[in-house]
């Protein structure tokens, strides 16, 4: 079993990059291209240049509309703006911060009211310069740098729009539009809450603020204005001009800014000494929100990669999605870990350490993306921001573990295990697990770098490392997940072991029989008894469940008592809706990691060729003039049995700033396998095409997985009734009211 297939390395073919010289028929109402020479111009351009011979006035004026700014010595009216609202909210942050701690350590809870309003209007400056940068975006404004880099005329306008996170500055805006949006959201739900705490919480929020607006404001302004202005932009990256990176980064953000709230809150409750549950109480539902949406993100992410990059897999172990992995595995973690201080009172330290390293992660995944250290298909190049990171990153580390050594005195005394047959031990060999597979992601993708720094040599860590180590740590991981449920807390005893385990081990074994009359891998009979466990792991806690709820109601139906158990208990219940997804998509993974089908073909028209159980006719070739791209595409009819059941069209889309042309995948999916086709070459007369084809079996339980996991998580994060032990969290969180009660708006 593997989590990923390498990344292809097959030679280039002649031609591939060439565009051909065609002539073909008509299709539907689409224009062909008819080019006479391979030197010839895009079309795009000719259309552009015969408009302005015709039309010059109309041209002018419209590139005045699209364009139109007002201009103060020579700047546009956004830029200045713009400009000046970052360095307003900077100025806003820094004085926030000050506020919060002076009012907190002076018992002047009127400067605390006021660093309260000052992350609201922090929300809404913020607010008013993406909106500026949006509509520079939308209208072409070219005298700002960022926008002259990140369109093209004749672009979309949903791609003008998350043009937006399509580059360095853009992303650093939306990122810190989104904290300063979730920063107002804990200060409206929380700020008259927990009194003591909250202060240094949204300091804490601030200082992150005023990071990013820092680096806005000198080495990476948004607004930045160039000269001269010039007549078109460049555009987007092409890989980015898919639906699947509309959405991808906002997501990845939403996480990783997520877990920001959690942070702020542990820092605030190692300063105070509050360091009972309601700092967990508080922000639990935050990181129930900020892991939903980094799982969302990366899920994206691996379909954007299947889909778009057109190499065949969906996971390759690159830096970036490293990046984002590791604060997800460590929040995972987290989440785990809390449950046990919950229910016991223990592991304190422990659960501090990862909120704080999980933050860490967030922060050093930006690094990667953002430093020019590391080369990636997700990575910002040539970035200078590298130094100001580790700086924030070394200095908030240097006092977060400062003041965790401070309160190490009042985090002793925690109860200990009272056998290690117990489930706190199970919760507590996931942590383990979870942390060093984490490490082993931190050293594989940083290795490279340090091996350059220190002997001068740039090395490369692939897949098979990663593989390698996390494969079987991963084995260890779902294996937990099936046995944690089945063993009572604090102490289980051998009638209880035997009267669990006796069900979901038939099941395992089972499974391993009947799957070893179709294959001897031992990854995959492995993959397929230790799925079989934990997914009867979790068909028998549902049904104890709905028994015991029947037994308390009779008469009560299935259904009924299924919708009881999750309004009831969300937690336990959409926890297990999570297991039985990463289940599917562990199995989706073992399966097309060892069972895939590859073939590189040449074809000429009308041919035929045979991979797998399909037979494929080569038909031949169209291309077409897109606003902002031309593409080619082969069209192949997909038979079965005789039988044809599809026609796929591999293709090549070419684009006026790039030099090679970017693959337009053929995917034909079903339950049981995908047929996945990428061009190579075709010949320019379309005579003949190059293929690499593969068939990938049950990569759509993957996402299928993905989809239960992320409804699993939104169950875990909608409200539910509150518990008597939340209830009591609550109360103590609260407290009594302080003598100077703390309001939002007036002072005393």
């Amino acid at each position: 079993m593997g989590f990923s297939k390498p990344r292809p390395s097959w030679p280039s073919i002649r031609k591939s990059t060439r565009r051909p010289r065609i002539t073909p028929p008509r299709t539907r109402g689409r224009s062909c291209i008819t080019r006479s020479s391979r030197g010839a111009k895009h079309s795009k351009k000719k259309v552009l240049s015969a408009e302005r011979e015709k039309s010059p006035s109309l041209v002018t004026q419209h590139s005045l509309l699209s364009t139109q700014h007002f201009s103060l010595r020579g700047i546009s009216m956004i830029s200045q703006l713009g400009s000046i609202l970052l360095i307003t909210a900077l100025a806003v942050a820094i004085y926030g911060i000050a506020a919060s701690v002076l009012g907190a350590r002076l018992q002047r809870w009127e400067f605390v009211a006021s660093a309260y309003r000052a992350v609201l209007w922090l929300f809404a400056l913020v607010t008013v310069a993406a909106l500026l940068l949006v509509m520079a975006l939308v209208t072409y404004d070219f005298s700002i740098a960022y926008v002259a880099r990140n369109t093209l005329r004749g672009t979309p306008l949903y791609y003008r729009v998350t043009a937006l996170w399509g580059s360095l500055e853009g992303s650093l805006l939306l990122w810190q539009w989104l904290l300063s949006l979730f920063s107002a959201a804990v200060v409206f739900s929380q700020g008259r809450k927990i009194r003591d705490l909250m202060p240094y919480a949204v300091a804490i929020l601030l200082t992150v603020s005023a990071f990013f607006l820092f680096i806005m404001v000198v080495p990476a302004n948004p607004f930045r204005a160039q000269f001269p202005v010039p007549p078109d932009g460049r555009g987007l990256n092409p890989l980015l001009l898919t639906t699947s990176m509309i959405f991808h980064p906002v997501f990845l953000y939403l996480g990783f800014v997520g877990f920001t709230i959690p942070f702020a809150f542990a820092i605030g409750a190692l300063v105070t000494g509050r360091l009972g549950e309601e700092w967990i109480v508080a922000t639990r539902r935050w990181t129930l929100m900020a892991w939903y949406f980094l799982t969302v993100g990366i899920l994206i992410g691996g379909w954007w990669a299947y889909t778009t990059l057109g190499w065949g897999g969906y996971w390759a172990w690159d830096p970036v999605e490293n990046a984002s992995f590791m604060p997800w595995l460590m929040g995972t973690a987290f989440l785990h870990s809390i449950m046990i201080q919950e229910y016991r009172q223990m592991l304190k330290t422990w659960n501090l350490t990862l909120v704080i390293m999980t933050f860490m992660m967030t922060l050093f995944g930006t690094f990667l993306t953002r430093s020019g250290i590391i080369s990636s298909v997700h990575a910002f190049s040539n970035s200078s921001l590298g130094a100001y990171f580790l700086l924030f990153i070394g200095l908030l580390l240097l006092f977060s573990l400062a003041a965790l050594v401070y309160r190490m005195d009042d985090l002793r005394g925690q109860p200990e295990l009272d056998s290690m047959l117990s489930r706190e031990t199970t919760f507590l060999a996931n942590n383990v697990i979870l942390v060093v597979i984490t490490l082993t992601v931190f050293l594989g993708t940083m290795f490279p770098v340090i091996a350059e720094a220190v002997r001068g040599v740039r090395v490369s860590v692939g897949a098979p490392f990663f593989n390698k180590v996390t494969v079987p740590l991963a084995y260890l991981l779902l294996l937990l997940m099936g046995i944690g449920p089945l063993i009572a807390w604090r102490r289980a005893s051998w009638d209880n072991l035997k009267r669990n385990f006796t069900y979901p081990t038939l099941a395992a074994a089972g499974t391993a029989l009947i799957a070893a009359l179709w294959t001897r891998n031992p990854y995959a009979l492995i993959t397929f008894a230790v799925c079989a466990f934990v997914t009867a792991t979790i068909v028998f806690e549902f049904y104890k469940g709905v028994y015991a709820r029947r037994k308390l109601a009779p008469g009560t139906s299935v259904l009924r008592a299924l919708w009881t158990l999750f309004t009831r208990n969300r937690r336990r219940y959409g926890g297990f809706v999570v297991h039985f997804g990463v289940v599917l998509t562990i199995l989706g993974i073992a399966v097309s990691s060892n069972f895939a089908v590859e073939k590189e073909v040449r074809v000429t028209r009308g041919e035929t060729v045979q991979v797998g159980d399909y037979d494929l006719r080569y038909e031949g070739m169209r291309a077409y003039d897109e606003v902002y791209r031309e593409v080619v595409w082969t069209d192949f009819t997909v038979m079965r049995g005789g039988r044809a059941i599809a026609t796929l069209s591999p293709g090549k889309s070419f684009h006026p700033n790039e030099q090679q042309p970017i693959a337009q995948v053929g995917i034909r999916s079903t339950p049981w396998e995908d047929l996945y086709m990428i061009l190579g070459a075709v010949e320019q007369d379309g005579s003949a095409a190059t293929l690499k084809i593969l068939v990938n079996p049950m990569v759509m339980w993957i996402w299928i997985g993905g989809a239960i996991i992320t409804l699993g998580a939104l169950v875990t994060v909608i409200p539910g009734r509150p518990t008597r032990r939340s209830a009591i969290a609550a109360s103590e969180a609260t407290g009594p009211a302080p003598a100077r009660t703390l309001e939002y708006s007036g002072s005393r």
